[in-house]
C-alpha cells in the first residue's frame, strides 16, 4: 500500500488532520506541499518556539525584534544596524560550496530586505575531524563558497570562527552572520497592505533547483552518502552578481518610497513570502502561477510555489507606482514581474492564470503562524545531577606533557579569512584576527563618519554545552561580552543562532530547553535583548545527535574610535597581567576533550563580577592604556598566553601559574592585558577602583614560551606549528569551487 502522500511530504498524521479541520474539507496536493514547507521546523520552529517565547526581546534602542527578517537597533546619530544570523548546514553538508554561497546570499537579503545596505558578514563554521578527509572536503567547499559568494557581492567577511571536531563529522554547521546599516527611516518590514497593491517578484528566474531546499533538508538528518547524493538537487544554486544588482535595485526603489512591504524568497520560497506578507498585514493575497518567470520547463504548480532558487525579493508597490518599479528594475537589469495581488479577506489563493482555475485557497495565515506548537518530550542525559550540576564521567587525567598538550591546540585560522576579502567599504578597522571585529560607523546615506564604531562578535562552544548546556549557554554570553570588551565596545544586542540534534529525542530537546535558559539569564544580567535568531534541529548523522552548539552574534558600539584596539600584540618589555581570578576547574576544556574527558562540573560564572571585568578592560583598552589585550576562553590561560606570543613574534615568560589545571581551566571573566611598564601603575589603579582581581603573572621578550615548572617552548617551533596546521590539512587555500 503507498505511503499517504502527506507522510511523503513530512506531514505527520496529526498535522494533515489540522489542515482538514482549517480549510474544513481534504487539502489538495499543492495546498498539501506548500503546508508541507510552511510547517517544516525549518521554517516554523514548531518545536522550539514554546521555549523560545522565555528569551528577553526588549531593550533601549530595539526597533525591530524577532519575527521579521533581521532584527533592527538604534546605534544613535539616526542610525539604525539591521543584524542577523543563519544556518545552511544541511545544504553544506550535501553540496559544499553552493550550500555555504547560498546561505550567504540569503542572510544579505534578509538585510537589505529591511531597508539596509549590508557592511559585513561573520561566518561561524564548524566542521569534522581534520583527520577525516571528507570533513576536510567540506571545510575547502564551504569556505571558497562563502569567499565566492561574498567577494562577488562586494560585502567584506570580517570574521568568525572555525572549529574541527569529530561531532561535527558528516554534519557541518555553517553559520553566517550579517550587518547591516539603514537611516532609521528607511526601515520598512515584511507586510502587504492595501486592497489592490500589487506583488512583484524581484530577481532571478525560479527553477528546480532548491525545491523544498532547507525545509526539507533541514528536517531530515544523514545517511549513507548514496542518500545524501538524491537530496542535491534540493541544494541552492547562487549567483552573487544578480544578488548585487538586486541589492542596488531594493535600495533605490526603497529610498523613491516605492515599496509598501518587501520580503525575500527564502525558506518555502513563494509559498513563504506570499503567506508571510499577506498574514503579517492581516490581508490575502491572489498569486498567479503562470506570471512566474521560470528557467525551466513543464515545473508543475507545486514546484514553482516551493522552490528556493536564489536571488528573488517580493515586493508589494501601488499600482501608480508600477511603472517607476519598472523603469528601477531595468536599469539595474533585474526582472521584475507582477505575479500577485494584495485583497481583502486573509485568504492566499493560488491561480491558473488571473481568470484561470483556483489552485489553491487557504488561510495566509494558517501557512505563516498556525503550524502546531510541540511540547516535546524533555529529559536530561544519563548521569546528569541536578544537584551540582555535574555530569557523570571517569576521573579528570593527569597532565603529562603540558608544552605537547599546548602545541595540540595551536592553529592559525587565517588560511580561512585569507580566503575573504576584509577590506571592502574601507570600513575595517579590526578584521579576522582579533576577538572581535571593529568597523567604523558611517552615515549610510551621506557616508559620513561619526566617529563612532560597532563592533561584532560570534561564540560558541560545544564542549561546555555538552557538559551543562545551561551554564556552558551563559558563559558564551560572558565570553561575547568580553570580546567586545577588548576591543573598547560595550555590548548592544544578540541574536542566536541554535544548532542542535534530533528534537524527537527527549536528550536533545533538555538540552535546548536549558540553553534557552541559560541565554535567558544572561542576557538579562548584561542588559542584552534577543533580538532575532534561527534554530537548525536535525544536526545528526548516522543516528548521532550532535553536541549541543548554540553560536552567538552579539552587536557592541564603541562610542569614541580614537585608535585601533591593541589586539592580540606583545612587545618585549611588556609586563602581563591576568584579570579575574581562575577557577582551576579543566571540564569542560579544550584540554579535557583531547583528553578523551567529557563530564564533571563547570566552573562558575558570576555575572557581576563578569561585568565588572569587561567594564574595567574596556576602560583601559579606550584610554589607551594597553598595549595588548586578549580574553581568555577556549584553551585557557595556556593557549591565550601561546596565542598572544606567535601572532607577535614576541616570546613570554610567565610565573605564578600553578599547575595544568589552572594553566587550561576556561573559567570565565578573565583577560590578559599586556603593559608598558611606565603604565603599570596607572592600569592597576584602574583594575583596583573598579574592584576588579588582578596578578602580575609575567613579560614579554625572548624567543621561548615558558610557564615556570610546566613548560619550556622554541616560539618557533610554536609558530610552525600555528602557521602550517590548517594549510597543510587544507591544500594551502588553492581549491576551487
Amino acid at each position: 500500500m503507498p505511503e499517504p502522500l502527506h507522510r511523503s511530504l513530512g506531514l505527520t498524521d496529526d498535522e494533515a488532520e489540522s489542515i482538514r479541520q482549517i480549510l474544513g474539507r481534504e487539502p489538495n496536493h499543492l495546498e498539501l506541499a506548500m503546508y508541507a514547507v510552511m510547517w517544516s521546523e525549518h521554517c516554523s520552529y514548531k518545536s522550539s518556539r514554546v521555549h523560545l517565547k522565555r528569551l528577553p526581546t526588549e531593550g533601549e534602542g530595539v526597533l525591530v525584534g524577532p519575527g521579521e527578517n533581521a532584527g533592527v537597533v538604534d546605534v544613535g546619530d539616526g542610525i539604525a544596524a539591521a543584524l542577523r544570523i543563519e544556518s545552511h548546514n544541511h545544504p553544506s553538508a550535501i553540496e559544499p560550496y553552493q550550500g555555504a554561497a547560498t546561505g550567504a546570499g540569503g542572510i544579505l537579503r534578509d538585510i537589505f530586505t529591511m531597508g539596509a545596505r549590508p557592511i559585513a558578514l561573520m561566518d561561524p563554521l564548524r566542521f569534522g575531524s581534520l583527520d577525516d578527509a571528507r570533513s576536510r572536503w567540506i571545510a575547502e567547499g564551504v569556505v571558497s563558497g562563502i569567499s565566492g559568494y561574498g567577494n562577488s557581492v562586494g560585502v567584506p567577511t570580517v570574521g568568525g570562527e572555525t572549529v574541527f571536531d569529530e561531532t561535527y563529522a558528516d554534519n557541518p554547521l555553517v553559520n553566517v552572520l550579517c550587518l547591516g546599516l539603514l537611516p532609521k527611516e528607511r526601515l520598512v518590514l515584511g507586510q502587504a497592505t492595501g486592497v489592490g497593491n500589487l506583488a512583484v517578484l524581484l530577481g532571478s528566474t525560479t527553477g528546480r533547483d532548491g525545491i523544498g531546499g532547507v525545509s526539507v533538508l533541514a528536517s531530515a538528518g544523514f545517511g549513507d552518502e548514496e542518500s545524501d547524493a538524491d537530496k542535491r538537487p534540493s541544494v541552492q544554486v547562487g549567483d552573487p552578481f544578480e544578488e548585487k544588482r538586486l541589492i542596488e535595485a531594493c535600495l533605490e526603489l526603497l529610498d523613491a518610497g516605492l515599496v509598501v512591504g518587501i520580503q525575500d524568497l527564502g525558506g518555502a520560497g513563494i509559498t513563504c513570502a506570499t503567506s508571510e506578507t499577506a498574514s503579517r498585514g492581516g490581508m490575502g493575497m491572489d498569486v498567479d502561477v503562470r506570471a512566474i518567470p521560470l528557467r525551466e520547463e513543464g515545473m508543475e504548480p507545486f514546484e514553482i510555489m516551493t522552490s528556493e532558487s536564489q536571488e528573488r525579493m517580493l515586493a508589494i508597490v501601488e499600482p501608480g507606482g508600477l511603472d517607476q518599479v519598472l523603469a528601477i528594475c531595468e536599469k539595474w537589469e533585474i526582472r521584475a514581474s507582477v505575479i500577485g495581488k494584495v485583497t481583502d479577506g486573509g485568504a492566499l489563493r493560488i491561480l491558473d492564470g488571473w481568470d484561470g482555475e483556483v489552485l489553491a485557497e487557504v488561510p495566509a495565515a494558517s501557512l505563516h503562524d498556525a503550524a502546531p506548537l510541540y511540547h516535546r518530550p524533555i529529559a536530561a542525559p544519563a548521569g546528569w545531577s541536578e544537584a551540582d550540576r555535574r555530569l557523570a564521567g571517569p576521573p579528570m587525567p593527569e597532565s603529562v606533557d603540558a608544552g605537547k598538550e599546548l602545541l595540540d591546540m595551536l592553529a592559525d585560522t587565517s588560511w580561512v579569512s585569507s580566503q575573504y576579502d576584509h577590506q571592502l567599504f574601507l570600513n575595517t578597522v579590526e578584521g579576522p584576527a582579533g576577538d572581535a571585529a571593529v568597523l567604523r560607523l558611517k552615515h549610510p546615506a551621506t557616508g559620513a563618519d561619526t566617529g563612532r564604531a560597532l563592533a561584532l562578535t560570534t561564540d560558541g562552544n560545544h564542549r561546555w554545552c555538552a557538559v551543562d548546556p545551561r551554564r556552558g549557554t551563559a558563559m558564551i554570553v560572558a565570553e561575547s561580552v568580553l570580546n567586545l570588551a577588548v576591543v573598547g565596545a560595550r555590548p548592544v544586542a544578540v541574536v542566536n543562532c541554535l544548532n542542535f540534534g534530533n528534537p524527537e529525542h527527549p536528550e536533545v530537546m533538555w538540552q535546548f530547553s536549558e540553553a534557552v535558559d541559560g541565554m535567558t539569564e544572561a542576557c538579562l544580567a548584561f542588559g542584552l535583548p534577543v533580538i532575532g535568531g534561527n534554530v537548525s534541529f536535525y544536526n545528526e548523522s548516522r543516528g548521532s545527535d550532535i553536541d549541543p552548539t548554540p553560536v552567538l552574534g552579539v552587536l557592541g558600539v564603541v562610542d569614541r574610535l580614537e585608535r585601533r584596539p591593541p589586539g592580540t600584540t606583545l612587545v618585549a618589555g611588556h609586563r602581563l597581567l591576568l584579570v579575574g581570578v581562575t577557577q582551576p576547574e579543566l571540564s569542560g576544556s579544550l584540554w579535557a576533550r583531547n583528553q578523551g574527558h567529557r563530564g564533571g562540573v563547570l566552573p562558575a560564572l558570576d555575572t557581576a563580577v563578569h561585568a565588572a571585568v569587561a567594564g574595567a578592560v574596556r576602560t583601559l583598552v579606550t584610554g589607551g592604556l594597553v598595549s595588548g589585550a586578549h580574553d581568555v576562553s577556549s584553551g585557557g590561560l595556556g593557549l591565550a598566553l601561546a596565542e598572544m606570543a606567535v601572532r607577535s613574534g614576541v616570546g613570554v615568560s610567565v610565573a605564578r601559574i600553578a599547575g595544568a589545571a589552572e594553566l587550561f581551566s576556561e573559567s570565565p571573566s578573565r583577560a590578559i592585558l599586556a603593559v608598558a611598564p611606565e603604565v603599570l601603575t596607572n592600569v592597576e589603579n584602574v583594575l583596583e577602583h573598579a574592584g576588579v582581581p588582578y596578578a602580575r603573572i609575567g613579560v614579554a621578550g625572548g624567543d621561548r614560551i615558558t610557564v615556570k615548572d610546566l613548560l619550556d617552548l622554541p616560539l618557533a617551533e610554536a609558530v610552525g606549528v600555528w602557521r602550517d596546521r590548517l594549510p597543510h590539512a587544507l591544500g594551502e587555500g588553492t581549491v576551487q569551487g
